[in-house]
């Protein structure tokens, strides 16, 4: 074809031609022809699209669409287009991120496109992250790349999740174009992500790369676009095109009128032939850009451009018209009946469907089931067609094409199956529209707007043909995308919306009901009322009227009209939808919904035509799961045996029906009739729901079988199968046969026959047979008759159903009490016909299990744990039991801890060395190897024929359980004590262990491997053992748990919780989901109560429910919330807990009453929400519950945890009875109450009511359900009312939790921990320690700290501030007020932050507890501190006032100074040249200066404190040779650290005995001391008491502003002889003189440093010499000016700066102080936390210098060790290890002030210069403009009044400041330290003013960061040996070597105090009163490894410091002593995250 020159082209990487023609309709027709390189043209379309304006429908005909020149012209054209999807949160929009950024808003919502310049090229980014809705992509574009964004941490699961949702919206072929990018943090490692991908998924590693999530770094988005040019490089062809169609919402809610369809045979009649439409559609293949701009303004015809075949013609001459197009859609309007018959088997060309097109407004049907409409083209399952469209379709033969006009249509607008006069359906319309059967290559469509829509078919969609009728349903049921995507599990494994109770449901949604019913267990599932889509459900239906009928003509009235409604679709019929979603649903969902249909009692698919190809399919894989019980009759005897097997296994008879011919009797109906007349086992003609018109069951065969019950009524004495063939048998010949050759008995339904009908020939063929055959006529009324052997009639004509039933189910008793066939399910598999478990995955699947199987086939079933399972064997029980042993020890605790913990070890080693089982092996090997899918058909496999080995054993041990159970009875009754009675309950005993050891499941194997995980775990080197996977396990169970299997939690059998398993397991769920937040919802009642079947039933889980299956433990399943409703929620799954019941009947007596206490702790504890079972109607069955329920709720309350409970009254005879409700819920209250009172009484607190221990509202919180079987098994259906009453109760449940915020499965994690180690130590309440609570707490205690120390730092330099103000005189008082207002800014923000903090924290519904503790504890500290501020500021305020007497006398001083400089300097001016010599002048004449000036004045002495301490004392009476020797041994200095006081004190009673013990201690060196601990501790309190209060005494004193006098000391003499005195009155000993004289010195030696300070302060303030002798150097500077001969602004300049030097550098260093204490408590981590840290950090300091003497200081004085640490830190800190850092602090405040100098000099200068102002204005300006931040004494300027030049004075002060700035910059740090509160006393006033309260077991320090944290109550986790603070046995010298952590969990007393007469066991420790009651103190098994190691490093100084041994029971165990330091400062921080 000739190219027109002006004809705007687009081109890419290869070239597209467009042309298009026009229709007078103004419908348009596009038709494309791409080649490979053509579809790379990037972006364009989409652009075009943006660029084009608004389309045909916005503009009412106006087609404003720019032509491709005009687009080409207004943009530039991409290099590449790239679709970013997966997680949201892989990426940080940014403004400077290089792929998506928001400066414009343009490119941030989903589907925005965007043209970036990366790098230099133009790159379209389209956004679609998130993975959205496919309903919603409005999106016609090639791309060149999928960028799959994953975050790093949670890689593995997004992968999956991204690369399902690429396959699903685009379809398999886009997976070529996808390339995986890894976003990180900038502090993340992600180097093992690629790793992981690689082994869980078919990954490519070079179409993977990594990047930052912020997308900023050019040389990453440079490395992804080379791997993107390479990877489209190797792609053929190099992009993907995405074709998208927007749903247009206007034409959804059109006009439904339906259009009729009709097919026709032949192709030639309608349409000429192919070619000839194939040439018309080629002449229309013409450029349409010119004849769009003016196609709707114009009236004239477009022109048409000459396409290849055909020159200048116009376009009339080519196509014609559309409406000669529409001419030839309504000729297609013809009969098709007869067509419709062959259409599928002609080799013809296919015929030629046009239909008239339908005007605009028409709305658009749904797309085709399967055909381009499908996901797999990017179409959506609501996306709206073109209003008309035309499509070619060029069919295999290249040769065939067919012409459509596609009219729109609502969705399920499909016309009624036309119907015979007889009622039976014929076969429905063809209907050539949405539902079109027919596939199409190539086809390319135009909607309204001009859009292209090119639908490329893959060869896949050419095999999948379905039938039309089928895609037309399936459309209809919203299942077209299903067929293809098949539904699983996962789909319904969801919680969702509550199913729909209402009348009608759309049809829409029939198949989602139908399958969640199912799941519900409810039968009515089959019988949902639907209505059509469209039609409104509140209206009822009006019926037609007839206007032909006339009031008076009879014979109108019975005339036949025609069916007014006849155009209303007939609803779908009930085996339809069962069949459509069976059809669409994966084998998974497909076993799981067979499984369902069978516990429903309904016949189940047993053969099965494909709906496309119609092959035979057996799906014997859904079977699988099913078991049948039943119980057989046999012999004269009647003996009953029980059977339970497999149905698959199970060989019985079967009898299977036919039906010749059409018949008006109901054969589904008659066999019912058969198995259970009270329930429609086989769907029939006469239920809800029926309709003529079915298109799936015909050619189904059913089979359902009856299971007798052991009863005389039983309708067959054994379990007999039963099939069911739909449809005329004579028409279905292959299944047909199958039946014949399989079935026992055979039914025929058929009218009598003639020989010339095709049925008589199947009828002979069945007589001349050997199978029995009855034959059932329907127009015969004869009886039963026998015609021959085997062979028998029965005529139905005129007879009862029920009559015919019995005749007919003798008959078949009878053929069956004889020889017979039977038949088993897996005989099928060899039928000839498909069978679903021949897949190769399936195989696969079934080839890895029967690995397993094989080893253990023919075992006893009750050895094979023993064998193959060792672990979880008698070992696990072995550990379990030692475990607990550990929280009952007695005796010597620590060394039988510490052998029982080394049995321990031993066991988890031997079970390391049993860990390599061949089948533990071959296990994990599959779960590591296999593919996902052939992992799950695994685990299927392993556990179906696992429970087939044990069905069989089971049973049989089951019977003679029973058998036994029933003579022991009977020996019982008759009060038989021989020894048969002893030896049946022996053998029952027997069976008993032999039962629980022969149940073996899937859960044992999973237990199994978390067994061996624990004992690797638990070793800390990897054993020799070559069995190495161990590490992968927890991430095994994690996928099999998320992909819906239950987890067990507790097991069963041990009864214990494996805690490492259980962690790992749920760090590797975290790993995958991330720290979702979940809803607890457990469950507990008594045993086989119905409590998994009710969960299974609300949830659709798997618990087992089978029988001698009963749950034991508890089970954990995983359920997400399903999208509709995850915004309703604030959480995102909920974990059902499944526990074993109470009262087990293995158990008895005490240990069933233990074990139901803790199992209802434990399950109570864990739950949200508990739903608590009670079964029956038994008040003392009842009245147990509730009391173990009643107490364990109870139990949460006291540990602040509190769950929810909802009960559940299951198996109440008439639930109906509202008036028996209510008095059973007044019942239940009453019981409640008198249970929480009788708890109440055991758990020691005050409680009236159940209401008083949790939210509880009788008529909520209670539900009534009727029982489960709507009869007796086995043949009972569920009871439909027990289904409404779990959906119910399930709606019940969520109402409630959408209340709650659910728990973070890390938070569940530590829970359960928590709660079992409570458990464990049996007293739950004392011992329970909520670890994620203590996390958040001290978390919270870090922000305390955070927060405090803003206000102190902020304070701090207010203080300073105002400090110099008071200096400088411009305050003389300090208000609260005024502090308050200059904190408010601070303290007002603080505020704020900390209500974000409690808001907003992970954490918050935690913290809210301590909330406004902690805002008061802010608000006292902010006041507090305020008052102490004030208090010292009042004290310079005294001071100031104090030394006024001075301050007036400087006046006079300074002006005689000065005058006398200027003199003496005048006199030697010319005299004197050396320097030296002047200074030697100057220094002589300075003292005569200064006695001259201080003649009148008293000059203050220094004091000599020892000197009046020695007066004191002699005073006092005590001897002068004591107190000299006490001076020069100096032990009074570490008189509070003495270990032993016994050689202080004097007994009074026996005071020759102590002398005596004296003599023998000295003699025989026997440390003997008949002091207790309690009394050394005493002591030591009433020592440091003393010490601190006798301070406070002195402190009070005005010793810094009136001066120090002696009878300070004197009045604190007293006062400490006074205390002793009062203290020994109490006792039975009294304090030698010694003491008194130590305690004194002690007190002396606190004081002395404080005094001196004071006394030194005084002295400055007010000694005029002092003061004078201060000024020397100044005044020798003046003097050394004058003369050098300068003026009076020099010398004034000098003063000036030596002023300012002073007032600098103290302002400086007190400023760099506060500064240097900021930087090391953000710096030292030592110092960044909270109490805790600061006390790890301690003990790690002590543990490094191994010094004994700070250990004894911190044991005996911890808060003096602690201030000591600090200042030892800080000095390291400032001097050693950040040596830089101070200088340059130092210099930013030099800096600062040096800054405000010169501006204030600035100042000075320019106002005085401006208002012509003296020296004495310069100074009062100069010195205001300090912003008090500096001080400078006064100078008085009447000797400086000739100074006027203030430039030259400024320019002069300006040099001098250089100088003090230099000098102030090389302050050493020794005179930093010097500042008014150094660094490390500002980090003692914030990190000391805590809580020190001590331990009263082991004297450890509580660790609270708060001073009064009460009602919280005291806690340290380093708790240690009590002997290491000298505790000691009774009457003996041996050291205590118990941890008290180890004590109150173990069975040990103790005696409160020494006047204890009653012992207190230690696990009731609280019980004991103050101090124990005020401490919280769990039992953790004395892990802490660093103070075993202290014990035995200083074993020796500790013996003596105490004057005691290590022995006896306090003798250090051998495994302490192999602890080394390193091991020790490990464990610090393990206790510390704990």
């Amino acid at each position: 074809m000739e190219e027109n020159k002006d004809k705007p082209t687009r081109r890419g990487k290869g070239e597209s031609e467009t042309k298009s023609v026009s229709s007078e309709t103004n419908d348009e027709v596009q038709l494309e022809e791409r080649t490979a390189d053509s579809k790379c043209d990037p972006v364009n379309d989409s652009l075009d699209t943006q660029l084009s304006g608004k389309n045909d429908k916005s503009t009412e005909g106006e087609d404003e669409t720019i032509s491709a020149s005009t687009a080409c012209s207004h943009r530039v054209m991409a290099e590449f287009t790239l679709v970013l999807t997966g997680d949201p949160n892989s990426i940080e929009i940014g403004s400077e991120n290089f792929l998506l950024h928001h400066d414009e808003q343009t490119n941030v919502k989903q589907f925005s496109n965007k043209l970036y310049d990366l790098c230099g090229r133009q790159i379209c980014v389209i956004n679609m992250l998130g993975l959205p809705n496919v309903d919603k992509i409005p999106l016609n574009q090639a791309v060149h790349a999928f960028i799959l964004l994953i975050p790093n941490g949670q890689h593995s699961s997004h992968y999956r999740s991204g690369i399902e949702w690429l396959e699903r919206t685009f379809g398999k072929e886009c997976l070529s174009y996808v390339m995986t990018v890894l976003t990180h943090k900038s502090d993340e490692k992600c180097e093992s992500a690629l790793a992981d991908l690689k082994a869980n998924h078919c990954f490519v590693e070079e179409r993977y790369h990594t990047c930052r999530r912020s997308m900023m770094n050019v040389n990453e988005i440079i490395d992804i676009l080379e791997k993107i040019d390479v990877m489209v490089s190797e792609n053929n062809p190099q992009c993907h095109n995405l074709l998208m169609i927007e749903v247009n919402e206007d034409q959804k809610t059109q006009d439904h009128t339906p259009h009729k369809e009709e097919t026709i045979t032949k192709a030639a009649e309608q349409m000429k032939t192919a070619a000839e439409i194939q040439q018309k559609f080629n002449q229309a293949e013409c450029d349409v850009e010119d004849s769009e701009k003016n196609n709707e303004d114009t009236a004239e015809q477009p022109e048409i451009k000459p396409g290849p075949c055909e020159s200048k013609e116009t376009a009339a001459e080519q196509m014609k018209t559309a409406a000669e197009i529409e001419q030839k859609c309504n000729q297609a309007e013809c009969d098709v009946e007869d067509s419709e018959k062959n259409n599928e088997d002609t080799a013809e060309q296919p015929e030629i469907k046009p239909e008239p097109c339908e005007p605009k407004e028409t709305a658009a049907p749904p797309p085709i089931f399967g055909a381009p409409g499908s996901s797999l083209y990017g179409l959506s399952k609501e996306s709206a067609v073109p209003t008309s469209t035309y499509t070619v379709e060029k069919m295999e033969t290249g040769s065939e094409i067919k012409l459509k006009c596609d009219p729109p249509k609502e969705h399920g607008d499909a016309e009624h199956s036309k119907k015979n006069e007889d009622g039976t359906a014929e076969h429905p319309e063809t209907k050539p529209g949405h539902c079109e059967s027919k596939k199409k290559t190539g086809t390319c469509e135009m909607d309204l707007s001009g859009n292209k829509q090119s639908k490329i078919l893959t060869e896949e969609h050419k095999k999948e043909k379905l039938p039309e009728e089928t895609e037309i349903l399936l459309c209809r049921l919203h299942l077209q995308d299903s067929y293809q995507q098949k539904m699983s599990p996962a789909d319904f494994l969801k919680i969702g919306p509550p199913v729909k109770q209402s009348n009608e449901t759309c049809e829409k949604d029939l198949a989602q009901t139908f399958c969640q019913m199912s799941m519900m267990l409810d039968y009515r599932a089959r019988y949902i009322p639907a209505r059509q889509d469209g039609s409104e459900v509140s209206q009822p239906e009006v019926l037609p009227e007839s206007d032909s009928i006339d009031t008076d003509d009879d014979d109108a009235f019975w005339a036949n009209t025609e069916d007014s409604n006849q155009s209303k679709q007939a609803h779908v019929h009930p085996m339809d939808v069962q069949m459509a979603a069976f059809h669409c649903s994966d084998s998974f969902l497909k076993q799981n919904m067979i499984t369902k249909l069978s516990q429903c009692q309904y016949a189940l698919p047993l053969l099965v035509p494909d709906p496309v190809s119609m092959d035979i399919e057996c799906p014997l894989w859904t079977f699988r799961k099913i078991t049948k019980t039943w119980k057989k009759t046999q012999g004269d005897l009647k003996t009953v045996t029980m059977k339970s097997m497999p149905v698959c296994k199970a060989e019985t008879p079967l009898v299977s029906f036919f039906r010749l011919g059409s018949l008006s009797l109901s054969k589904s109906q008659l066999m019912n009739t058969l198995i259970n007349d009270r329930h429609s086992t086989f769907f029939h003609r006469n239920c809800p729901g029926s309709t003529k018109s079915r298109h799936l069951m015909d050619g189904v065969a059913e089979i359902a079988w009856y299971c007798p019950a052991g009863k005389p009524t039983d309708s067959f004495t054994d379990c007999v199968a039963f099939c069911n063939l739909h449809g005329d048998s004579l028409l279905i010949e292959k299944q047909r046969e199958i039946l014949t050759e399989k079935s026992s008995v055979i039914v025929l339904l058929l009218p009598t026959l003639k020989k010339s009908e095709k049925s008589y020939t199947v009828v002979s063929s069945l007589l001349n047979a050997t199978k029995p055959l009855i034959c059932l006529i329907t127009d015969s009324d004869c009886g039963a008759i026998q015609a021959k052997p085997g062979k028998y009639k029965l005529g139905l004509k005129d007879r009862s159903q029920s009559d015919v039933s019995e005749e007919l189910k003798q008959i078949i008793g009878k053929i069956l009490s004889g020889p017979h066939t039977t038949f088993q399910l897996e005989s099928l598999g060899i039928s000839g016909i498909r069978v679903d478990e021949n897949d190769s995955v399936c195989q696969k699947g079934k080839s890895a299990a029967m690995e397993i199987v094989k080893m253990i086939e023919g075992m006893d079933i009750s050895k094979i744990k023993e064998k193959f399972l060792s672990c979880e064997g008698q070992l696990w029980h072995n550990w379990c039991r030692i475990n607990k042993e550990l929280y009952h020890l007695k005796g010597n605790i620590e060394k039988e801890k510490e052998q029982k913990k080394k049995q321990l070890m031993e066991i988890r080693q031997k079970q390391c060395d049993a860990s390599c089982s061949e089948l533990m092996k071959s296990f994990t090997k599959s779960l590591l190897n296999l593919p996902s899918k052939d992992k799950e058909y695994f685990l299927k496999w392993t556990q179906i024929l696992i429970d087939g080995l044990s069905t069989d054993d089971l049973s049989s041990i089951l019977q003679n359980y029973d058998e036994t159970w029933s003579k022991v009875l009977d020996l019982k009754r008759k009060h038989d004590k021989s020894a048969e009675l002893k030896e049946k309950q022996a053998e029952l005993e027997h069976l008993s262990k032999k039962l629980q050891s022969a149940t073996f499941g899937l859960e044992h194997i999973f237990r199994e491997m978390g067994q061996i995980y624990e004992a690797h775990k638990s070793q800390k080197k990897q054993t020799g053992s070559r069995h190495t996977d161990w590490v992968k396990y927890p991430e095994l169970a994690a996928d099999v748990m998320i992909s819906g299997y239950p987890m067990e939690l507790m097991d069963g059998d041990a009864g214990h919780v494996p805690l490492t398993w259980i962690s790992s397991l749920l760090q590797e769920v975290i790993k995958k989901l991330g720290d979702q937040r979940v809803f607890v919802l457990s469950v507990l009642g008594v045993q086989s109560s119905g409590k998994s079947t009710m969960l299974n039933a609300m949830f659709g889980l798997q618990f087992a429910v089978s029988a001698g299956r009963c749950t034991k433990g508890a089970y954990m399943q995983l359920l997400k919330l399903s999208e509709e409703i995850k915004n309703d929620y604030m959480f995102d799954y909920v974990l059902v807990v499944d526990t074993e019941g109470l009262h087990a009947l293995e158990l008895a007596g005490n240990t069933c009453l233990h074990h139901d206490n803790e199992l209802a702790t434990f399950v109570v504890g864990v739950g949200n929400m508990t739903l608590i079972n009670i079964f029956g109607e038994n008040p003392a069955d009842m009245q147990d519950v509730l009391q173990i329920v009643v107490q364990a709720i109870m139990r949460m309350k006291k540990v602040k945890l509190s769950p929810s409970c909802v009960f559940v009254h299951q198996n109440v005879t008439d639930v109906a009875a509202v008036e028996k409700n209510m008095d059973g819920k007044r019942r239940l209250q009453e019981k409640l109450d008198k249970m929480a009172q009788l708890a109440a009484e055991e758990e020691v607190c005050d409680v009236e009511c159940f209401s008083d221990v949790i939210a509880f509202d009788v008529q909520k919180d209670v539900k009534y359900f009727a029982q489960l079987w709507e009869g007796s098994p086995p043949m009972a259906p569920p009871n439909p009312s027990y289904s409404e009453s779990v959906q119910e109760l399930k709606n019940i449940i969520l109402s409630k939790a959408s209340n709650s915020t659910g728990i973070l499965l890390s938070h569940f994690s530590s829970k359960i921990q928590d709660l079992w180690n409570a458990l464990m130590n049996e007293h739950f309440v004392f011992s329970f320690k909520n670890t994620q609570e203590i996390a958040a707490y001290r978390r919270l205690e870090v922000q305390y700290s955070n927060w405090t120390w803003t206000l102190r730092s902020e304070m701090l330099k207010i203080e300073n501030q105002l400090h110099l103000r008071i200096v400088k005189g411009q305050l003389d008082k300090i208000e609260n007020s005024h502090l308050s207002k200059e904190m408010n800014k601070t303290y007002e923000e603080l505020k704020k932050q900390m209500v974000f903090y409690f808001e907003d924290d992970r954490d918050k519904e935690i913290l809210v507890q301590w909330q406004g503790q902690f805002e008061n504890k802010i608000k006292e500290f902010h006041e507090e501190h305020i008052r102490e501020v004030k208090r010292k500021l009042d004290e310079v305020i005294q001071q100031k006032n104090a030394r006024k007497k001075l301050d007036n006398k400087k006046t006079e001083f300074e002006n005689k100074l000065l005058q006398k400089s200027k003199e003496l300097a005048h006199q030697l001016k010319d005299v004197v040249e050396n320097e030296e010599e002047l200074k030697e002048q100057f220094d002589s004449v300075w003292s005569y200066w200064v006695a001259e000036l201080t003649s009148d004045i008293i000059p203050i002495k220094d004091i000599n404190l020892e000197e009046d301490q020695f007066n004191v004392l002699e005073e006092l009476g005590t001897e002068w040779n004591l107190i000299m020797k006490s001076r020069e041994e100096g032990k009074y200095k570490e008189l509070s650290e003495v270990g032993n006081y016994f050689g202080y004190i004097t007994l009074m009673k026996y005071s020759r005995v102590g002398k005596a013990l004296d003599f023998v201690q000295e003699k025989t060196r026997l440390k003997v001391s008949l002091l207790t601990h309690d009394d050394q501790e005493e002591i030591r309190f009433f020592i440091n008491n003393v010490e601190q209060e006798s301070l406070k005494a002195i402190q009070t004193k005005p010793v810094a502003t009136q001066g120090y006098t002696s009878t300070y000391l004197q009045e604190v003499a007293k006062n400490v002889q006074k205390k002793v005195t009062e203290f020994e009155s109490e006792r039975k000993y009294i304090f030698k003189k010694e003491f008194t004289v130590n305690l004194l010195l002690y007190v002396f030696d606190r004081a002395t440093s404080w005094l001196l300070q004071s006394h030194k302060t005084y002295k400055e303030n007010n000694d005029a010499l002092t003061y004078l002798n201060s000024k020397k150097n100044e005044y020798y500077i003046v003097f050394k000016s004058y003369c050098k001969g300068s003026s009076s602004a020099v010398v004034f300049g000098e003063m000036m700066c030596e002023r300012l030097k002073v007032s600098a550098v103290e302002a400086v260093i007190d400023q760099t102080a506060v500064d240097l204490a900021g930087e090391m408590r953000c710096s030292l981590p030592a110092f960044n936390g909270n109490r805790l840290n600061l006390e790890k950090h301690v003990l790690t300091s002590l543990a490094e210098k191994e010094d004994f003497s700070k250990y004894k200081t911190y044991i005996q004085n911890p808060k003096k060790q602690v201030e000591a640490f600090i200042k030892e830190e800080a000095k390291k800190y400032i001097f050693t290890k950040q040596k830089e850092k101070e200088p340059k602090i130092l210099k930013k405040n030099v800096d600062d002030i040096n800054k405000l100098i010169k501006q204030a000099l600035f100042e000075a200068t320019d106002k005085v210069k401006k208002q012509e102002g003296n020296i004495d204005m310069w100074v009062k300006v100069f010195s205001s403009s300090l912003n008090n931040k500096l001080t400078l004494d006064t100078i008085f300027c009447q000797n400086f009044r000739d100074i006027n030049n203030f430039d030259f004075l400024k320019e002069k002060l300006e040099k001098g400041l250089k100088t003090v700035t230099t000098e102030m910059s090389r302050l050493p740090l020794d005179k930093v330290m010097e500042c008014r509160q150094t660094p490390d006393q500002i980090l003692i006033d914030q990190l000391c003013n805590c809580c020190w309260e001590r331990c009263p077991f082991c004297a450890a320090v509580c660790t609270n960061t708060l001073k009064d944290h009460s009602p919280d109550k005291h806690n340290v986790p380093f708790h240690r040996p009590s002997g290491v603070s000298g505790f000691h046995t009774k009457d003996t010298v041996d050291l205590v070597i118990d941890f008290c952590t180890t004590l109150v969990g173990s069975d040990r007393n103790f005696y409160p105090n020494r006047d204890s007469k009653k012992l207190v066991p230690y696990k009731q420790y609280p019980t004991a009163g103050d101090p124990l009651a005020s401490w919280r103190i769990t039992a953790d098994e004395s892990k802490l490894t660093y103070w075993k190691w202290f014990v035995c490093h200083f074993q020796k100084e500790l013996e003596d410091s105490h004057n005691l041994k290590f022995q006896g029971k306090g003798e250090i165990p051998n495994e302490w002593k192999r602890y080394s330091k390193e091991e020790a400062i490990e464990s610090l921080d393990e206790m510390c995250k704990q």
